[in-house]
């Protein structure tokens, strides 16, 4: 088994690749059915408006977010070629780049969502506006790239990860677990988790992959 890990290694894992990333878009599409259409009744809690809010048609809703897609899209064009300068001015690696700065912009917005429903005491909502960012990435955003990258870019990309963000994606999804099981949360709670986040943010910033 070692000498066929050997031999067709790279083959190997762009095969994987491309397989896991079909299933995963597959699994994100029948999520999208499950709680869309067919069991909508079992997240009817989260679609209910509060007292007070204006509820904007779905025409408009649909419109005022690929118009909120394209500007996003191209700020980030804009914020990529930014950040690559900053990060050779402040001795950012690439791993940090890429697993905390980008991720932190990127996800602005849904951290601004999340932080308004929590100081509205919606630990649901909060919760749910994380999590389903996180699955998005994870299920959608991920192999999605990994399928266009056999279109668009000068070599296909894989799923392969160092091995250090193999095991900080693992506790990151534990500590997500242990967090929203028990459906309450406390000031501690929230130290707890930032204590986390900043291990592993320390962790690339100060020892990059051996890759790079």
């Amino acid at each position: 088994m070692g000498e066929a890990d050997l031999t067709g290694g790279p083959a190997f894992t762009q095969k994987l690749s491309l397989a896991l990333a079909l299933l995963l878009l597959m699994a994100y599409g029948l999520g999208m059915l499950y709680s869309l259409k067919t069991h909508r009744e079992l997240f009817a809690a989260a679609e209910r408006g509060e007292a007070g809010e204006v509820l904007l048609p779905i025409g408009i809703a649909v419109v005022t977010l690929i118009l909120v897609t394209v500007v996003v899209a191209l700020v980030s064009e804009v914020f990529v070629e930014s950040v690559q300068q900053a990060a050779l001015a402040f001795g950012m690696t690439p791993a940090f780049v890429g697993f905390i700065v980008v991720a932190l912009v990127g996800g602005a917005a849904e951290m601004g969502s999340a932080l308004s429903a929590a100081r509205k005491n919606r630990l649901d909502m909060s919760v749910g506006i994380a999590l389903g960012s996180a699955s998005q990435i994870a299920l959608f955003v991920a192999p999605f790239l990994v399928l266009m990258s056999y279109a668009l870019g000068p070599h296909p990309m894989d799923l392969q990860f160092w091995p250090g963000a193999v095991v900080m994606m693992l506790i990151a999804t534990m500590a997500a677990a242990l967090v929203t099981s028990s459906g309450r949360s406390t000031w501690f709670v929230g130290v707890f988790v930032l204590m986390v986040y900043l291990v592993f943010a320390m962790t690339p910033y100060l020892l990059p992959p051996r890759a790079q």
